[in-house]
């Protein structure tokens, strides 16, 4: 009776960790905009070779996981990004736009958007981005990086 009672007792408990886990892991997901289970694993590949300065490579897997889902701000703003490392602004400036008409606050297009400004040496519209990451989150990460460039920018070409 009592090897019957500990062992229910273990299972109750392991079921309740096991459902902490789950718990954490939704809570630990999700600091893209997008839902996962809208992205394809095309879109967690090509962000990984992203993040390994390999845009070329990633830009067929964004543009796959954008035909089979649809597209959605983040993909569409790391077609961006890659596009625009690679050289290509217009591309670039594109993607950026179409994820800005989906989400208009999304983070990372506006940060990326200014950064572009900049590189096309157009302060006044990178600072307008910078006003609308304002705007959408205050004082967040992408705000400060977008900051910063604009506070290099200004540096390096003498600008008060």
């Amino acid at each position: 009776m009592m090897k019957k009672t500990l062992t229910a007792l273990l299972t109750v408990i392991s079921l309740g960790l096991g459902g902490i886990g789950f718990a954490a892991q939704g809570f630990a997901m999700g600091s893209d905009s997008t839902e996962p289970a809208k992205k394809a694993d095309d879109y967690t590949k090509a962000v990984d070779l992203i993040d390994d300065e390999e845009y070329a490579k990633a830009i067929p897997l964004l543009e796959k996981s954008i035909k089979e889902k649809g597209e959605y701000a983040d993909a569409l703003n790391q077609l961006g990004y890659a596009n625009r490392k690679l050289g290509n602004w217009a591309a670039g400036m594109e993607y950026y736009l179409k994820a800005l008409k989906l989400e208009p606050n999304h983070l990372g297009a506006n940060e990326y958007l200014g950064e572009l400004y900049l590189e096309q040496k157009d302060l006044a519209s990178a600072e307008a981005q910078l006003a609308k990451l304002k705007a959408a989150c205050g004082d967040c990460d992408e705000y400060d990086e977008l900051e910063d460039s604009i506070d290099d920018y200004k540096d390096d070409n003498n600008i008060n």
